[in-house]
């Protein structure tokens, strides 16, 4: 069975939005490593998100990194694309979740997520998501969109593991309660 594994970064004060305008200072050799951890063979992504990669990684075509983030297998939740010319993509429509716990119930490698705030929210919400790791960056943002805004509504998230890097980076892994 394969699991969807979420990554974010995030400041202190819960803001996850616009983080290449404030989490770079923090992104050093020991956070290089986390993320490549949370790189899997098959990515899952959010429209916006597989949007931007598109835009930013396609014209880049031939350099290696760009030729890295094309090649494994994306599936892409999205109800408005209709078709993903970039990275070897798989848009999932309107029966996303179900398609979800069919690919989760294959024999197939895991999930890795980078971003897609949203589809992270859907998928806590639908039991998808299995692990959620969290770069808590030392930095206070003030402004911006957060995880779970407010009003949303209580529910467990439980522990899995902390760890606190060189750079006061927190490495939290949360494991998502079925709602």
């Amino acid at each position: 069975m394969s699991k969807i594994i979420a990554g974010l970064f995030t400041s202190v004060d819960g803001v996850v939005e616009a983080p290449e305008t404030w989490h770079f200072p923090y992104f050093d050799d020991e956070v290089g490593a986390v993320v490549g951890t949370l790189m899997q063979s098959r990515m899952l992504l959010g429209r916006t998100t597989y949007v931007g990669f598109a835009e930013y990684f396609a014209p880049l075509a031939g350099e290696e990194f760009a030729d890295q983030m094309a090649a494994p297998p994306k599936f892409v939740v999205s109800t408005t694309l209709e078709s993903a010319e970039w990275g070897n993509a798989t848009v999932l429509g309107a029966d996303w979740a179900d398609r979800l716990r069919e690919i989760k119930a294959g024999d197939g490698p895991d999930l890795g997520m980078s971003g897609s705030v949203t589809l992270i929210r859907s998928l806590i919400a639908e039991g998808l998501l299995d692990e959620l790791h969290l770069l808590v960056h030392p930095v206070v943002v003030g402004t911006g969109a957060r995880l779970f805004p407010e009003g949303t509504e209580s529910f467990p998230l439980p522990l899995a593991s902390v760890r606190s890097l060189a750079n006061g980076t927190l490495h939290v892994v949360h494991t998502p309660a079925t709602r």
